[in-house]
């Protein structure tokens, strides 16, 4: 069992930048694959980016995000960070941390259904 605490989300201007974090539970967190998906009213749970299991994992980007978030992972603090810059009023949405013990390759990585865990959630707003 897996809990996710998602933190940093807020109000900011276009292209300024903020940085996510999500705090995990257990002695396990090495082991997951760690990903983060948006939301916005009315529209499916989105993939943003993800990375694999250890320190050195891979890493996995949206289209619409490559160049401008990084996600990363610190597997001693239990915590995976999404480093958004140069944001945009459409990546405005709730972000959500997820972990899944699959989900390791470029297509499965972005499939939602394969994390089978997720935070609450924390709101990014983007203002033009």
């Amino acid at each position: 069992q897996v809990q996710l605490v998602e933190s940093g989300g807020g109000l900011v201007q276009a292209g300024g930048s903020l940085r996510l974090s999500c705090a995990a539970s257990g002695r396990t967190f090495s082991s997951y694959t760690m990903g983060w998906f948006r939301q916005t009213p009315g529209k499916d749970r989105e993939f943003v980016a993800a990375i694999t299991t250890w320190s050195g994992g891979s890493t996995y980007y949206a289209d619409s995000v490559k160049g401008r978030f990084t996600i990363s992972r610190d597997n001693a603090k239990n915590t995976v960070y999404l480093r958004m810059n140069s944001l945009k009023p459409e990546d405005t949405a709730v972000y959500y941390c997820a972990a899944s013990l699959g989900g390791s390759t470029y297509y499965t990585a972005r499939q939602s259904q394969q994390y089978a865990y997720w935070g609450q959630g924390t709101q990014v707003t983007v203002s033009s």
